[in-house]
């Protein structure tokens, strides 16, 4: 089995890649913020809570994103491994999914960190919310707090992966192509 940790900012491109990746390697892909707004589509009292938070750019608090992610690694015991997109965003998520996967008799294979420019990250944020309606991408505000948190909360998990062996931090510049192809080679290094 392989996973994946698909790691960077918001906007950074995580979910066009993770469905590349998805596609070449038979993978799941386990969105965080795709399940949050999927809950809140549905008007769940999590989807309520998680978006509660999301609407003011901070991280959704880690036992309810543990408990999430549980229950989605959860239902899909079949798969051949899974791409984990916007988790861990803590260093307690971190050490969470160690301990879940490694209940399943599996571990993370390798952190993708995709690096992009914070003005490259306004530009794609302020895109994506005109082209796919995504209101929490709108805000200039909102998406300044996005990337601060992430900075101040979210990039340390890099050391926590560093530490393990099991990191590797890719370019996220340039055309989508170009990204997809430094990310297989990342892939394929580790899958031989």
């Amino acid at each position: 089995m392989i996973n994946i940790v698909l790691f960077g900012p918001p906007g950074a491109g995580k979910g066009t890649q993770a469905a590349r990746l998805v596609k070449r390697y038979n993978l799941f892909h386990l969105s965080t913020g795709d399940i949050f707004r999927d809950n809140k589509k549905n008007g769940t009292e999590l989807g309520k809570l998680a978006q509660s938070f999301m609407d003011h750019g901070k991280l959704v608090p880690d036992d309810v994103t543990i408990q999430i992610l549980i229950a989605e690694v959860d239902k899909h015991p079949e798969v051949e491994g899974f791409i984990f997109d916007g988790f861990p965003r803590t260093s307690p998520q971190a050490k969470a999914l160690d301990e879940i996967l490694a209940g399943r008799n599996t571990s993370i294979s390798k952190m993708l960190a995709l690096n992009v420019e914070e003005e490259e990250l306004r530009k794609r944020l302020a895109s994506r919310a005109i082209e796919s309606g995504r209101a929490d991408d709108a805000n200039p505000e909102v998406i300044q707090k996005r990337i601060d948190v992430y900075n101040l909360e979210t990039a340390p998990v890099l050391d926590f992966y560093t530490e393990q062996g099991k990191s590797s931090i890719v370019n996220g510049m340039g055309t989508m192509d170009d990204v997809t192809s430094r990310l297989f080679s990342e892939i394929d290094a580790v899958i031989v």
